[in-house]
This record gives C-alpha cells, structure tokens and sequence, in this order.
C-alpha cells in the first residue's frame, strides 16, 4: 500500500469503500482530507455505491427514527440503528417527499419548510428562504430531486396557490431559489387533480397528474431538467371504469409504471415508455378488496430489476419481476411512503 500513489489509493480504492468508512479515513491527513472533499471524488464514490447492497430502509414512527438493512433473499430487514434528526422537529413530524443519491428532500410538516438531508453523513440544508422560497403545503405542491448535466443537484418545486402555479428550481451550486416558466392546462391547478412527486430517468423529472374520481384525465408531465421545457404524454391505455393511480419507476434508467384501476377489483399492469408512448409488459390478476389500511406504498426503489413495496406497518415485500403472479401486491396508495424510504447511502452533500 505505501508503494502505491496516492492518487490509485483514492481514486481506485477508497472509492469504492462504504459511505461511512469515508467519513472515518478523512482524519488520515490533511491531504486524504482534502481529496475526499473534492467533487470528482464524491462524484465517483456515488456512482460506484448505488448498488443494492448499499441500500438502506429508512422508517420515522412518531418516537424513532431509524435505518435498517435490507436482507433481499426473505424479504425482511436486518438489525436496525436509530437515528438522531440533525435538524430542529416537533414529534418525528418529517415527511420525506424525493430521494436520489443518498439526499431525501423532506419537509418539516409544522412550518412546511423544505430541507435536503443525507441521513448517513446528518450533513442536511435547509432550502426555506424569507421570500418565501422552499415551503411545501401537502396536496398542493409536488417535489422533484434531480441532478443536471453540470453535475448541479437541483429541486424542482410546482406550487398551486389559489388557482395560480408556479414553478421554482433550488440550485445546490448557487444555492438559491427561481422562477421558470410553464404554460399548462387551467385545470390541473384544480385540488382535485393529484400530483405526484417527481421520479428522475434519462435527464427527465416525470411527474403523474391524475384526476381523482372515475372516468377522470389522466396525463404524464415531463420536465427536461437540461432544457428546462415541459411536455405533456399520454397515460397508457387503461380502462377509466374506475379509479385509476399511476406510480413511477425508475430502473435501470428506464421508466416503469405501475397503473391500477378498479373499483371493486383493482387491476394492476405494468408499463415501460419508450419513447413518448407506453408499451405492456405484464398484467397481474385482479385483486380482490381490501382494507384501506392494508394498502402499500411503493416508496423507492432497487436497481436490479425488482421493486420493493413498503406497506404503512413498515412491512417490506418485493415484487420479483421475473414471477409472474403478484402474490403480495397491493394497489397503491396516494401517500408515496411519507414516512419511509429506500435509499443509498453516499456521502453526497446536500451543500457545496
């Protein structure tokens, strides 16, 4: 080791060390200090560090706060540890709204403020501003985390406010809020059109924009996060005799969607875009009725083909894409795993 270069010892080795093993090598010298710090390392430690194995299940209960292992081939989770909020809370009353690269953009839910937060590093931002910039009201607003071409993280907000939208970007480089245009449809201002958080694939925040009662216009909006221009797509062609929910994927960076619809039997297919339009790429049975409170969330996802579901006890499932029955499925929910999320751990900064 002492024969090699200093620079193969960090670039070929240390990043390919677990997030935390970073933190602690750091205190070796000012000069290891100093290279781990710098954005080309960070950057190639994250690449190397979103595989399944890295992925962590993180659960907020209204006492505890904490992260747990995956153990994939029982579908179940390892030894937990708690964690301890960086950041000012009033009874774990944290929703987490977006993920991406180990960074969960959250909102306080007492003063609606915004925050980036890296749960392995506790490194977090607060994106809130006394213009009123970075402050999320629930129903409302959507949330998209993605990053650019120039390496920038970045968070789109889509604010409704009286029946006037507006759409901001929070800039980690510059670290500041603002306006960019987008021209859509009068309606889908409304309450009653439901907007999901953004799921990022390809360069493109995806966004489902769904109208909540049967036989309601259902639509894909897509952001280019490069251009910064928004498109509107098609829904795949599901039947509208119901009520019909979209949740997002991203695998592999390709995009998924699962679309349910029913009323009294829900049915659950699976589609891939390609291109601008959706292709099937499998059905499951129709489910029976169930509970309210038995339904699942799909939260976030792995990125070796399966999805895992979270349902509101914090129970994990996975859906193994190569089975075709869905023996464990459920239709999902509105609530985006609020309180849950499956991430990876990095030492992505939420600040430069």
């Amino acid at each position: 080791m002492a024969d090699l270069p200093t620079h193969t010892i960090v670039f070929e080795i240390l990043t390919r060390l677990p997030a935390k093993d970073v933190g602690r090598s750091k205190s070796v010298c000012k000069q290891w200090y100093a290279l781990l710090s710098t954005q080309d390392f960070v950057k190639i430690h994250c690449s190397r560090s979103v595989v399944s194995s890295n992925q962590r299940v993180l659960l907020i209960d209204d006492l505890t706060c904490s992260v747990r292992p995956i153990i994939s081939n029982n579908n179940d989770y390892g030894p937990s540890s708690t964690v301890t909020f960086p950041f000012h809370h009033q009874n774990n009353d944290v929703s987490i709204l977006s993920h991406l690269n180990g960074l969960l953009c959250v909102c306080l839910n007492h003063t609606y403020e915004l925050l980036l937060w890296n749960p392995t590093t506790t490194a977090f931002k607060r994106l809130s501003t006394p213009d009123s910039h970075g402050f999320y009201i629930n129903n409302l607003d959507a949330i998209g985390l993605y990053v650019d071409a120039d390496d920038d993280y970045k968070v789109l907000h889509i604010k409704r406010r009286s029946g006037v939208l507006g759409v901001y970007v929070y800039s980690r480089e510059v670290d500041s809020w603002r306006n960019i245009p987008f021209i859509t449809r009068q309606e889908y201002l409304c309450p009653h059109f439901n907007w999901s958080a953004g799921t990022f694939c390809g360069g493109t925040l995806y966004f489902t924009v769904c109208e909540c009662w049967i036989g309601g216009t259902n639509v894909v909006i897509c952001f280019d996060v490069n251009s910064e221009q928004f498109k509107e797509i098609s829904f795949p062609p599901v039947p509208s005799n119901g009520m019909v929910q979209g949740v997002l994927v991203n695998v592999k960076n390709v995009l998924h969607m699962f679309a349910s619809t029913g009323m009294f039997e829900m049915t659950i297919d699976l589609w891939t875009l390609q291109g601008d339009y959706w292709i099937k790429v499998l059905s499951c049975p129709p489910i029976p009725p169930i509970s309210l409170s038995l339904w699942c969330d799909i939260t976030h996802y792995v990125t070796n083909g399966n999805w895992f579901v979270m349902t509101k006890l914090g129970k994990l499932f996975t859906i193994e894409m190569d089975m075709k029955p869905f023996e464990c499925f459920y239709p999902v929910s509105w609530f985006r795993g609020f309180k849950g999320a499956v991430f990876v751990q990095t030492i992505v900064s939420p600040s430069i």
